[in-house]
Parts: structure tokens; C-alpha cells; sequence
């Protein structure tokens, strides 16, 4: 009655529960009741009538405890089912045996217990006397009990082997099959079978007919969650059956599992399923030291059925692959509910990736991260080319839609005639990677290290842009349809979606990216472009400053504005270059090149158009050191873009050309700096002029002291001092400081030049000797100064008191233009070869004759050497000696013969040889001996011998012989035909010498040897230096035609 009473309470306070079930399997009201009285009278009867038959095998067990002094144990088991006891056989020496024995049991009350225990026979003396005193002699290994209601159909489960007191040492566990069949219930499907049916059909129930295909999921918060499938009523449901008919829990969430996985795209449920299967996997990787049972065989004894749940997952795992390969389809980003989806995918993708590796014990499974990144990919991989194919109608929804403009759809993709869809395709790139960045990014997050969407999408989309991209440039570089500019364009647009997007992802971090070779082609066109604008500017902005009048571009400024809008519009064109940030060495440095062959072309041309004009402003005050500033700027500014372009690191090539540059533009500056200061070339030359007449009022041969000679050259600088006082303060003032030094270097040359032309240096009065020393002059570079000499009218050589005046004109000219350190170096003024020079004469202006001829042997040591070549050769023996009383030298000179004469004559040919001794302190001796003639022999013999003695007060090395060939004209003067130089310093050690000596058309001598040649033409009554004059001015005679 107590049963009957209880039932009729639960059909009062839960009519719902019974509601539900009628409506869940579409049964009648009235077959309803009668399936529930029907029902009411099994339970009544099942008490007593209840009885079932009951299969058990012992299968095996793992880890049991050790109880043996040998480390090991002799395990059996005991199985016990109401009173009737059964034991298996005894493994001895094995904590892991194997039995695989069966035992069959009769059960009438389902009440009753199953209880296995496992023990360790011991057959010692010990536990022989044990056994007198306890019913049990062995040890205990472990023991499970189960209760036999909670058996249905055929069940395979290792128990865990449990204590029977506190002090039992117990590890490990069993494993049994167990095979129940109730009596009267032989056809009835097993219990497991029928919850699954219960459960399926109640999930359907609930999900497809109640909620329209939407999975309900429960509210419910903490750890045991997971267990709770539906709402109060059916979860009721569910839960009743599995405690009455012995249901596991596990078993519950797996079937539960199964029937979410056909509703896994429903918003919520992949969040649901990840968290049941990560507790399903908890259950069964639950490994413990005690049980010492794998995974793998916990979940192949599972009554849900391993290969069912198996084929389970691999389907879902397949299905959430293709879904998750359309994830901005399924997941969109607008949608925060399907994002959060998308996360719980992925943990549900995770955690069949856990159950594969932990609970299946695979080796290699496919990582959860991998897994999700190749869907990643394909997604990615399709977006694309979706956006591709759509860039037209997808642009326009993207932007202001009253800028929409409707191109015919043949039209909507790459043209080569235009180049609109590329930015069109950047920008929906642009959006789709963006969106990964900010939406999915943030909800992907479980593997941080291997897995970034943002960072993956980006890699994506530019590997697929930049085929296409490349593809398209090639072609595009066939055609050239589109503006140069357009390209340009384009490349920056590429150049920042890399920058911003590509960059420094780690696939790209350390290479060079070749999106700049895609442009470089263009790039090029563009700088050939841009060198024509450039050249026409130039020419537009010299034009406007000509007009202007080349005017300062500010009171602070010293050169005009073309300067600065010719660099403007280079700088401008490099920074367009510099914006460009080519990241390819190899192109970087093309253009370079090429930019540097405009930089040149266009200020060579500046230069160029300069010069062409420079001369017809040198009447102007200050134009021709504006355009000199002009010629300075351009060197400046080419030195900073130099530095701009890369400096050292810049290419060798257009490194190079630039350096070419500057040192021709330094050309151009000495050049139009030499031409300015030409243009003072007669104001100077009056000013010099006058000076000269000053200095030759200040007569006298004795020597002013110093406050006399300083008056006299101020007296005499004057007016070359006003002159230069003037001009240089404003070209101070008017010419950069570059300029200002080359003016001032250019002005400096040209006053000591005409200094030492028109006062120092005397003009050449024997003209006897003109024509050799012009030859010499013209050797040396200065036939104009000679000339200028020679075609003077005054003839006259500086007293002792003016080369003291001029002593101290050199220094008051020399400082006055180092002007304090504002004008040229000391060190420059100093050494300049002009001033030297000049110095140099004003000494040898106050030495004797005998001193200006033993410097000249001194210091002329290639006189017999010609590079015209030899007319014929002489062959003379000299023999040295010095008398050991006086030290007198007495050289002794045969002339042997002369050979190969070059000669032509129409008259008798009649050669004979002049030796003449040259040295100082001569005077007083014979210096010349004559060879007798011979008559039409152009290779005479001769074989006389002449003496000369010299002077003790020098010693040998200090003279020289200076032999003549000529021919004996009678009545008229002899003709030269070659001539030699035998140096006796030569002859100092040997004492004798016997040579052939080539025979030149004229002496050879340096600057100083001609300087000494001027100063002693001038001594016209001094015998010995009008003899040396013609001696070393004579040169070859013409020959006569025959």
C-alpha cells in the first residue's frame, strides 16, 4: 500500500512530468492511462516476482599492491551475488593479472549487492597459524561492490578497487564484464538502449516541436552544470530513469553530446558541447598512481560504445572544419552572439583535439591550432577571390553612395587602359583585414603564440594580391596607356598597404619585399619625365631672375631666386622619390641613377647658361659675384642633397656622377672667377703703371732704411690701393665667402703678375738672344710674359733703394688681402708661387755677375737635354786638374770629332767647334777657344786640344763647358748648327772624362735660369754677362733650302 500511496503522490505533485511524456510520444489520453495503470501494477507486482539471471567475468586488473617480501603478489579474485560465492584462479608473481574467467549467478531480489574482492594467496607457516586464528589467511588487495538494480544489458567497466577499513593499503583497479536478464524482460531492449531512445526523442521533442529547431539551453551555474541537458520536467525525466535503471552519468553526457551535434550551429550549443566533452574527457583521462588504468581502455570499456563515439567526433570534427573555412559567413562580425559561437568552436575543436590525444592516446593528432589556422586560410583564400570578382559592387556599397558610378560589368575588373580598380581592391582588403583585427582577433585568442587573425589575414591577402598585382604591372608595362603620374599613385597606395599591414609580420620581417620592381619601370618613366619639367623650369625660372635682374632673394641672401627654384623643384622631385621608402637595394639604386643623371644634367645646363652670359655682366657692379654665388649655391645645395640621396651609402654610380658634378661646377666657378678677374686686368695694369713711374722718381743705388723705404711704397702703392680698397670692401660685403677667396686668389695673381711684368722682371734688350730665350719661355708656359718684355720701350733694371721699396710693397700688398683672417690664408699668400717668384727676382737683382752665373751652373743641370731631338754628336775628351801650390784648376779640353751632322747649305760647308768656359771669375781669363775649319765634311775630325784656367776662389763643380758647332761664314756672322753643355761637377771625382755628347738645337733651362737670364741682359756694360746672355740665348740657325 505504501508504494501504491507514493505513486498517487507523484502523479498529483508533478502532473507535467507525465504531461510531457504523453506529448513527447503523440500517445492518446485514454492509451495513456492505460499504459500508466499498466505500469502502476508491474511496479506493485515487481517485488515480489522479480528475478533475473546474472553473467559476470572477471577479466583483469592493474596496479594492485604488492604484499610479497618478493615485491609482487599472487592475486585472485572472489566474486559474491546474495549468498553464492565463486573465485577465480591465482596468478601468481603479477601486480597485473589476467583471468578471463566466467561465473554465472541467479538473482531474486534486486536489492541484493555484487561484491568483488581481490587477495593475495599466501600458503607460509605465518599464514597457516593466521588461519587458526581469522577465518581469512590472505592478504586483501581491494574490493567494489555493486548494487545489482543498477544493472541492465551488458555492461564492460573497471571499477576502482576500494578499502574495506581505514587500514587497508589498497591500489588499482578491476575490470569486469557483467550481462543481466531479467525475467520477463527477455525481448525488452537493454536499459542503456532505452535511455538513449528516451533521451533522443526528448531532445527532438523539446528542440524540433517546441522551440522551431532552436536548442534550449538550461540556466544553470556551477561545477556540476554540465550534467543538468534540459529544464526542470525533463531533466526530471532523464534523471529518474538513469537512477533507477543504473544509467552512468558519463554515459547521460555522451548521449547528450551525440544529440547536440546535430544542432552544433545553433547559438549557444558549441559552448555547451565544449564543456561537456572536456568533462567526458576529464572522466577518462582521470588517470590516478592508485588505478593505474589507461585512458584508453576507461573509455573502451565505456557502455556508450568507443567506436560510435569515435565516428562521433571525427564527423563533427569535419563539419566544424568547413564551417569554420566560412567563418565570415557562419561567424559574421556584426553578430556578437555568433562570435562568441565562434570561440566556443574553437574550444570545442580544442578539446576534440584533447580527447583524440589523451583519452584515444593518438600520437600525432592534428593540433587544434593548425587545424583552425588552414580553415583560417581557406576562408581567407575565398574572401578574396570573392572580393576580386566583386571589387565594383562591393567598392561602392563601401563608400558614400552618392559617389557610386556604374561601369558596365565587362568594365568592373582590371583594365589595362586604366588602373581604378587596384585602390578599389586595396581599400576592400583594407576592410576585410581590418575587420579580423578588431572582431575576430580579440575572440580567437586560445593560441596566441601560433594563431593571429589579424596578422594571418594580412599574409594572406598580400600573397594573393601580389601575384596578381605583378601579373598586372607586367602587363601594364607593355601597353604604357596610363599617365606616369597614375602609376606613381598606385605605388604609394601599395607602398602604405605594406607598410601598414605587411611589414612586420613574421613571414616578412626579414626580406626584402618586391613590390618596388612591380613600379620600377614607371618609377624610371616618371624621373624622364620629370627630367624634361625640370629642364623647362630651369629655363623659366633663369628667365624670370634675368628679367628681375638677378636680384638677392633677401637682404641676408647673396645669390638669386632661380638658384632656389631650381632646387625646389629637385627637392621636390627627390622627395617624391624619398616618400617612395624603396625597401629594394637594387631599385633604390636605379633610381638614384637616374635622378642623379637629371641632378647633373640640369645644373650643368645652369652652369652652362651662366658662363654663356657671364661676360656680358662684367660691367656691373655686382651681378658677375651674384651669378658667382649662384655657381657657390648650386655647389651647397649639391652637397646636401648628396647627403639627402644616401651620401656614402649611396649608390657607386650615381655617388660618382654627383662627385663629377661638383668638381665641375668647381671648374665653372675657377673659370668665371678667372674671367672676372681678367676684367680688372687694365685698371690694374694703369694702377702698376703708375706705380712704376713713382718707383722711377725714387733714384739712387744706395740702400733707404726702413722708414725712408716705407714712405716711398706708400707712395708708390697708392693707387693701386685705392683701387683695391674699393673693390674689395664690396665684393667683402656682395660675394659668398667661397667666391670671395677665389677672387681675391684671382686678384692676387693678377697684381703681382703685372708687378713683376711691368717693374721686377726687366724686358730683354740683346736681341741677339731674343729668339732662344723665347724658345725657353715657350718651353716653360710664359711666351705672352716674354713677349710683353720684349715689345716694352724702357729699358732699365731696379736700383738697390727701389728693390728695398719693393721689399716693402710685397708684405703691405700681402696683408692687405689676407685682411685680417677675412681675406685669403697667410699660409696661401705665403706660399704662392707668384709671390715666391717675385722674391726670388728681387733677390738676384742685387747679386753680382759672377754670383747670377755660378747660380745658373748650379742650378741648370739639363741643358744639353732636348725633346727635338739631336742634330748631330760630338766627341770630346776633358781632363781636370788643380795645381796643389796656388789651387788653381786647369782644364784641359780635346775635341776628338763631330758626327752626323744635320745640316743643309747651298754654299761651301765649312764646320769647326767654340769651346767657351763658363763660370764665375772669369773675367780676367781666356773663356773662349775656336777649332780650325774644315771644308764640306759633315763629320769632321779634329783632334786639337785646348787649356783653361780658372779661378781657385771656387772649386770645379761650379763651372761648365759650353760647346758650339758652326758654320764659317765669311763677312757675315757664323751659323749655328747644334751646340752642349759639359758640367765639370761631373769630372770632380774621375779628374777625366771621353764621351760622345748628342748635340741640341738650343739650351734647356728652368724658370729660375731665365729670371737670371732677364736680370743680366740688363747689365749692358758688363762684358761677361752680355757674353753669357748670348752664349745660353743662342739657338740653332735656319737652314737653307737647296
Amino acid at each position: 500500500m505504501a508504494m501504491k500511496e507514493r505513486m498517487k503522490i507523484r502523479e498529483r505533485n508533478r502532473p507535467e512530468v507525465f504531461e510531457m511524456i504523453q506529448e513527447m510520444f503523440l500517445i492518446s489520453k485514454d492509451d495513456f492511462l492505460q499504459h500508466l495503470k499498466s505500469a502502476k501494477q508491474i511496479v506493485l507486482e515487481g517485488t515480489s516476482k522479480w528475478s533475473a539471471k546474472i553473467t559476470i567475468t572477471v577479466l583483469c586488473a592493474q596496479g594492485l599492491q604488492a604484499k610479497d617480501k618478493t615485491g609482487s603478489s599472487d592475486p585472485y579474485v572472489t566474486v559474491q551475488v546474495g549468498k553464492t560465492k565463486r573465485r577465480t584462479k591465482t596468478i601468481f608473481g603479477n601486480l597485473n593479472p589476467v583471468w578471463d574467467e566466467k561465473f554465472h549467478f541467479e538473482c531474486h531480489n534486486s536489492t541484493d549487492r555484487i561484491k568483488v574482492r581481490v587477495w593475495d594467496e599466501d600458503d607460509d607457516i605465518k599464514s597457516r597459524v593466521k588461519q587458526h586464528f581469522k577465518k581469512e589467511s590472505d592478504d586483501f588487495l581491494g574490493q567494489t561492490i555493486v548494487e545489482v538494480r543498477t544493472l541492465s544489458g551488458e555492461m564492460d567497466v573497471w571499477y576502482n578497487l576500494e578499502k574495506r577499513t581505514d587500514k587497508s593499503a589498497v591500489s588499482g583497479a578491476i575490470r569486469l564484464k557483467i550481462s543481466v536478464e531479467m525475467k520477463g524482460e527477455e525481448k525488452v531492449a537493454p536499459y542503456h538502449v532505452q535511455y538513449t531512445c528516451l533521451h533522443e526523442n526528448l531532445f527532438h521533442y523539446l528542440t524540433e516541436v517546441k522551440n522551431g529547431g532552436v536548442v534550449k539551453i538550461p540556466e544553470v551555474k556551477g561545477d556540476e552544470a554540465w550534467k543538468v541537458y534540459f529544464e526542470d520536467a525533463a531533466q526530471e525525466i532523464v534523471d529518474e530513469f538513469a537512477m533507477r535503471y543504473g544509467v552512468e552519468f558519463i554515459y547521460q553526457a555522451m548521449t547528450h553530446f551525440s544529440c547536440l551535434s546535430s544542432k552544433y550551429m545553433c547559438s549557444g550549443v558549441p559552448a555547451v558541447m565544449s564543456t561537456l566533452l572536456a568533462n567526458i574527457n576529464a572522466y577518462y583521462a582521470r588517470t590516478t598512481a592508485t588505478t593505474n588504468v589507461s585512458a584508453s581502455d576507461r573509455f573502451a570499456a565505456s557502455n556508450f560504445g568507443r567506436e560510435k563515439f569515435v565516428k562521433l567526433l571525427d564527423q563533427l570534427h569535419n563539419s566544424l572544419r568547413i564551417d569554420l573555412s566560412k567563418y565570415r559567413d557562419n561567424f559574421p562580425a556584426s553578430n556578437p552572439e555568433r562570435l562568441q559561437d565562434l570561440k566556443s568552436t574553437v574550444d570545442l575543436l580544442t578539446s576534440i583535439t584533447f580527447f583524440r590525444m589523451k583519452v584515444q592516446e593518438l600520437q600525432s593528432p592534428p593540433r587544434a591550432s593548425m587545424v583552425v589556422k588552414d580553415c583560417v586560410r581557406a576562408c581567407l583564400d575565398s574572401t578574396y577571390k570573392y572580393i576580386f570578382d566583386n571589387c565594383h559592387d562591393l567598392f561602392n556599397q563601401v563608400v558614400d553612395q552618392t559617389k557610386k558610378q556604374d561601369v558596365p560589368r565587362e568594365e568592373q575588373g582590371p583594365s589595362i587602359k586604366n588602373l581604378d580598380f587596384w585602390p578599389n581592391m586595396i581599400t576592400l582588403m583594407v576592410t576585410v583585414i581590418d575587420e579580423d583585427r578588431t572582431a575576430y582577433t580579440p575572440v580567437l585568442n586560445q593560441f596566441p603564440q601560433e594563431l593571429n587573425m589579424g596578422k594571418i589575414s594580412a599574409e594572406i591577402m598580400w600573397n594573393l594580391f601580389a601575384l596578381d598585382m605583378k601579373y598586372a604591372m607586367e602587363e601594364h608595362e607593355k601597353q604604357r596607356l596610363c599617365k606616369s603620374t597614375e602609376y606613381m599613385n598606385l605605388h604609394f597606395k601599395v607602398k602604405w598597404f605594406y607598410n601598414e599591414y605587411v611589414r612586420d609580420l613574421p613571414a616578412f620581417k626579414d626580406t626584402v619585399p618586391e613590390y618596388s620592381l612591380w613600379f620600377e619601370a614607371f618609377v624610371i618613366q616618371w624621373l624622364d619625365e620629370n627630367e624634361d619639367v625640370s629642364m623647362e623650369f630651369l629655363h623659366g625660372a633663369l628667365e624670370r631672375d634675368k628679367k628681375d635682374g638677378f636680384q638677392p632673394t633677401s637682404e641676408h641672401a647673396l645669390f638669386s631666386c632661380s638658384v632656389v627654384d631650381v632646387f625646389t623643384q629637385l627637392n621636390q622631385s627627390f622627395e617624391i622619390i624619398k616618400k617612395l621608402e624603396c625597401p629594394n637595394p637594387q631599385a633604390l639604386a636605379h633610381f638614384m641613377r637616374r635622378f642623379a643623371n637629371t641632378i647633373n644634367k640640369v645644373l650643368l645646363q645652369y652652369a652652362a647658361i651662366i658662363s654663356k652670359y657671364f661676360g656680358a655682366y662684367l660691367s656691373k657692379e655686382k651681378l658677375p659675384c651674384i651669378l658667382m654665388n649662384n655657381i657657390q649655391q648650386l655647389r651647397v645645395q649639391l652637397e646636401k642633397m648628396f647627403e639627402s640621396m644616401g651620401g656614402k651609402e649611396l649608390d657607386p654610380e650615381a655617388s660618382s656622377l654627383l662627385k663629377e658634378l661638383q668638381i665641375k661646377l668647381n671648374a665653372v666657378l675657377d673659370e668665371l672667377s678667372i674671367v672676372f678677374g681678367a676684367s680688372f686686368q687694365p685698371v690694374i695694369e694703369d694702377c702698376v703703371k703708375q706705380m712704376n713711374q713713382e718707383l722711377s722718381q725714387m733714384k739712387g743705388n744706395g740702400a733707404a732704411n726702413k722708414s725712408n723705404a716705407a714712405m716711398d711704397a706708400e707712395t708708390a702703392l697708392r693707387p693701386l690701393m685705392d683701387l683695391l680698397d674699393k673693390n674689395l670692401t664690396l665684393f667683402a660685403k656682395i660675394c659668398e665667402k667661397t667666391v670671395l677667396k677665389r677672387v681675391l686668389k684671382e686678384l692676387w695673381k693678377l697684381v703681382l703678375n703685372t708687378i713683376e711684368k711691368q717693374i721686377v722682371l726687366p724686358p730683354l734688350i740683346d736681341q741677339t738672344g731674343t729668339q732662344l730665350i723665347f724658345s725657353a719661355a715657350k718651353d716653360l708656359g710664359q711666351l705672352s710674359k716674354l713677349k710683353e718684355h720684349v715689345i716694352r720701350e724702357e729699358a732699365r733694371s731696379l736700383t738697390p733703394r727701389q728693390c728695398a721699396v719693393m721689399e716693402v710693397v710685397l708684405p703691405t700688398i700681402k696683408q692687405y688681402f689676407h685682411a685680417g683672417g677675412n681675406g685669403l690664408k697667410k699660409a696661401f699668400l705665403e706660399k704662392s708661387p707668384d709671390l715666391q717668384s717675385l722674391r726670388y727676382a728681387l733677390s738676384l737683382y742685387t747679386q753680382t755677375t759672377d754670383a747670377l752665373i755660378k747660380k745658373y751652373t748650379c742650378t741648370q743641370h739639363s741643358q744639353g737635354q732636348s725633346s727635338n731631338g739631336s742634330v748631330g754628336e760630338i766627341s770630346v775628351q776633358v781632363d781636370l786638374l788643380t795645381h796643389p801650390g796656388t789651387g788653381e784648376h786647369k782644364v784641359t779640353v780635346k775635341i776628338v770629332a763631330v758626327n752626323d751632322l744635320t745640316w743643309q747649305t747651298n754654299t761651301m760647308f765649312r764646320p769647326f767647334v767654340e769651346v767657351n768656359a763658363v763660370g764665375p771669375n772669369l773675367n780676367d781669363k781666356r773663356r773662349r777657344f775656336g777649332t780650325k775649319t774644315k771644308s764640306n765634311t759633315w763629320s769632321p775630325k779634329y783632334n786639337e786640344t785646348f787649356q783653361f784656367i780658372l779661378s781657385n776662389e771656387d772649386g770645379p763643380e761650379v763651372y761648365e763647358l759650353h760647346l758650339a758647332v758652326k758654320d764659317y761664314c765669311f763677312a757675315r756672322e757664323d751659323r749655328i748648327i747644334g751646340m752642349t753643355v759639359i758640367q765639370l761637377k761631373d769630372l770632380v771625382e774621375k779628374g777625366s772624362c771621353a764621351s760622345w755628347y748628342p748635340l741640341v738645337k738650343n739650351i734647356s733651362m728652368d724658370e729660375t735660369g731665365l729670371t737670371i737670364l732677364r736680370i743680366l741682359s740688363q747689365r749692358t756694360n758688363d762684358e761677361v754677362a752680355k757674353e753669357f746672355v748670348r752664349l745660353k740665348s743662342d739657338s740653332r740657325s735656319a737652314e737653307e733650302t737647296v
